[in-house]
Order: C-alpha cells, then structure tokens, then sequence
C-alpha cells in the first residue's frame, strides 16, 4: 500500500471514539487531495452515523428534503455490491438533475465514485470519493487511487463498527491481512496484482486467503470471496 494510506490505517486502528475516526477520514481526504470523502453508516434498526467532509449546511438541506430517496447514487448502491462512478447513472429525470445542481452549488464536486459496503445484522454503509474534474482527470485519478480507497473503505468501516459495539457476535475474525487479501480479490485482480498492491509475495499471499477460507468454511477462494461480502468482513 502507499505510503500515505499506510500511515491512516494506522491512525485509524488507534480510534476508540467517532469522532477520532472522523478526523481520520479528513486526513484522508486531505491526503488524497480531493473535494470531499464521506463514509455514512445505516444500521439495521435505522440509526445512523456518518464521518464526512460536506458542509453541515448540504447535509442538513440533504435530509430535510429527504434526498435519498430520489438520489441516483443511494438507489443505485442499495441495489448492488460494487463500486458506482457517478457518471455512469441516470441523472435525466428532473429530481436527479436538481439535487445535483443543489450539491454542486453546496461544493461538491461534479465527480464521484461510491463503494457498497454491508455489514453484519443488516448494516449498510457508503463510502464515497468526491472531486471537481475533467472526466480524464477523473479516469486517472480512479485509476491510480481505486485499490487504495477501497481497502481505506473496509478499515473505515470496520473500526467504526468496532467503536460501536456492532461486530457482529458468530462472525468469524479475519485478519487484517487476510481482508486485504480478499478485498482485492473481490475487486478482481488477479492474484500477482493483489500481491503487487498488497508488497507481498504471492506465497504469503496464498498463505492469507487459504487461511481465510478455512475460518470462513468456504470450498474454494470463490466461495469465500462471496462469503466474506455476504458477512460483511470486507467491503467492496
């Protein structure tokens, strides 16, 4: 991994409260050099808990308006497990196209791209990456960054669930390691890429995802790749 998400996965696995990890996520943002990065939490009994970078301002119009229910990127991450750009929805309908406009007048950027992550007991959580850029800037930037972000995404969420009580009894324990490795597989790079991007040798390597998969009593690297999505213990 980069050296600059080395160094905030560290501090996160130090958080004990919210709003440590919040001031995390800031790091992060700011690391990344982006607008903004939000990681906003719906637990299965409806309570929620959000570490962003928008302005209280947008997110208090965001929930008094009741946005979600007409916003592309929340119908769309609910109805799938892997990442969403931004660009890619329907933003053609005149709800779509107003919330975007109010957004972008509360400084967000005109890029985004947004992870799925669920978690135990029927947690649902967003992580996005919001910027202002040209869509080959954009392309580059999600290019170079994705693999990072998306490991960044699970530990956030993980801690924050962690912090909350909310691990999930039953729920096998992987390590962090043993996620990572998942993460990427799930993610669809092959085995000599997760290795690359994790500095690791495809032996060790092995070594982490067939420990993962006989905690995870999964038949083969599919099967708990699956597995450990269904349980929430890697994000993607």
């Amino acid at each position: 991994m980069a050296r600059k998400l080395d160094d905030v996965l560290e501090r996160m696995g130090d958080c004990d409260s919210l709003a440590q990890l919040e001031a995390a996520v800031v790091d992060l943002r700011d690391r990344y050099d982006v607008e903004h990065l939000v990681y906003h939490c719906v637990k299965a009994g409806g309570e929620q808990w959000a570490a962003l970078t928008y302005s209280k301002r947008w997110v208090d119009i965001y929930v008094e308006r009741d946005f979600q229910t007409i916003d592309p990127v929340v119908l769309s991450c609910f109805r799938r497990f892997t990442p969403v750009d931004w660009k890619r929805l329907n933003w053609s309908g005149r709800p779509a196209r107003m919330l975007l406009a109010e957004s972008i007048a509360h400084g967000l950027g005109n890029q985004g791209y947004s992870l799925p992550i669920r978690g135990p007991a029927g947690q649902f959580a967003l992580f996005t990456v919001n910027n202002k850029a040209g869509d080959d800037s954009w392309a580059r930037f999600t290019r170079a960054h994705m693999d990072d972000l998306l490991l960044a995404a699970h530990y956030v969420n993980e801690r924050a669930l962690a912090i909350e009580g909310a691990g999930g009894e039953g729920a096998p324990s992987l390590s962090p390691r043993e996620r990572d490795a998942l993460t990427m597989l799930a993610a669809g790079r092959s085995r000599a890429q997760a290795a690359e991007r994790l500095k690791i040798s495809e032996h060790t390597l092995r070594v982490y995802i067939e420990s993962a998969r006989h905690k995870l009593g999964a038949l083969n690297t599919t099967h708990a790749v699956a597995n450990a999505l269904a349980r929430g213990l890697i994000g993607l």
